[in-house]
């Protein structure tokens, strides 16, 4: 190009002071961006190590050898987490169940342990337990939380009917367990289970799950429990220890377990159990209304199939009861009590428990094809 004069030289020098006017404005601009990022890094590390240091430490001294991991610090300490309920539950009863060692003298003269648990009620050394993690006993001895020495114990009365018993041990001031009310025991309640299942190995094991059931009708050798069912883990062992509530009270006094399922465990209502510890520790037994008859119930079924009336088939009939004072005998049936006509095997215990030792009660019996009435005075169970 030849345009080196007059208005073509004033332009190009026009372009090339363009050039330099952009190129200064785009160098202002990066500076003033360093400017603006620089001061922004200078806060912004002020404000972190203002606020955050402490909480986050990344160590790294290689030139002094030592390994500064705040992970593997032998001193660090963890995150204190609140207590949720299962954990005060453990720390509120775990201390008042015991272990329990019944020893049977068999008939060679070996001894015969059998362990269990139990639950502290009253600080001067009472205990409630299963009467089968008792029965047979020659010995018991109770071995305290956190002490591996046993201690003897007296047993103070045991109650077949109910499966309780009650102990006592020359101790003084301990931690008591809370009893609560079961009859507000609900459904899907939280449950949790203390006890020694399988032994002293494992004493104070704490398993917690949820009430599954209550009322649950059981019949064990012959004896009708209604009892509360739990899938919280119960074993061999843990008979006789506290199921608790959320709040820590002792809502139930674990008793048995389908040994043919899991998650099926059963406990004494503890205000079934109430009023059978009041009177093992005034009596030493249980005072309850007697007939002084063993039985069967035959429903709809056998009573059409052998031509009989509903009711109960009284197999035999103990000397010196009401029930042979009234000339009742073994092969006769009673079809009514005070009233209630037995359609039902529950039916002739529940309304012979609403009575008191010394009541007459009437009965309608069936013996060979008649009807008759008779007045029962009923006797003293007294722990049979």
């Amino acid at each position: 190009m030849e345009f080196n004069n007059n208005s073509w030289q004033s332009g190009v020098k026009f372009v090339e002071e363009k050039k330099t006017r952009k190129f200064m404005r785009i160098l202002g601009v990066l500076l003033m961006v360093f400017f603006s990022a620089s001061i922004g890094g200078i806060i912004g590390g002020y404000y972190v190590k203002k606020n955050y240091e402490g909480q986050y430490i990344y160590q790294n001294s290689a030139a002094n050898g030592q390994n500064n991991i705040n992970n593997l610090n032998p001193n660090s300490t963890g995150t204190s987490l609140p207590k949720n309920s299962i954990t005060k539950v453990a720390e509120t009863v775990g201390p008042a169940v015991v272990g329990i060692n019944n020893n049977i003298r068999t008939l060679g003269g070996d001894i015969k342990r059998v362990s269990g648990s139990g639950i502290i009620f009253d600080k001067d050394g009472y205990i409630v337990t299963n009467n089968h993690v008792v029965e047979g006993a020659s010995s018991v001895t109770v071995t305290l939380p956190g002490n591996k020495k046993a201690v003897p114990a007296k047993i103070i009365g045991t109650d077949p009917r109910t499966d309780l018993a009650v102990l006592k041990i020359d101790v003084k001031n301990l931690p008591v367990a809370k009893f609560g009310d079961s009859s507000k025991v609900k459904v899907g309640d939280v449950a949790v289970a203390i006890g020694n299942p399988k032994g002293q190995e494992y004493a104070g094991t704490v398993t917690a799950g949820v009430i599954s059931a209550v009322n649950r009708t059981m019949t064990v050798d012959a004896k009708t429990f209604k009892l509360i069912q739990t899938d919280a883990s119960i074993n061999e062992g843990n008979s006789g220890g506290a199921l608790a509530n959320e709040a820590g009270e002792v809502i139930g006094i674990n008793t048995l377990k389908l040994m043919d399922a899991e998650g099926m465990g059963f406990a004494i209502p503890i205000n079934e159990a109430k009023p059978v510890i009041e009177a093992l520790m005034k009596n030493g037994y249980v005072s309850r209304p007697f007939l002084g008859i063993t039985y069967g119930f035959v429903d709809e079924d056998a009573a059409k199939e052998n031509n009989v009336p509903v009711g109960v088939y009284i197999y035999q009939v103990e000397a010196g009861s009401g029930a042979e004072a009234a000339g009742i005998k073994p092969g006769d049936m009673i079809v009514q009590f005070d009233g209630v006509d037995i359609k039902d095997e529950n039916d002739l215990p529940d309304t012979l428990n609403k009575h008191k030792v010394g009541d007459e009660v009437s009965a309608r019996v069936y013996r060979d094809g008649k009807y008759f009435n008779v007045t029962i005075k009923l006797g003293d169970y007294r722990g049979r």
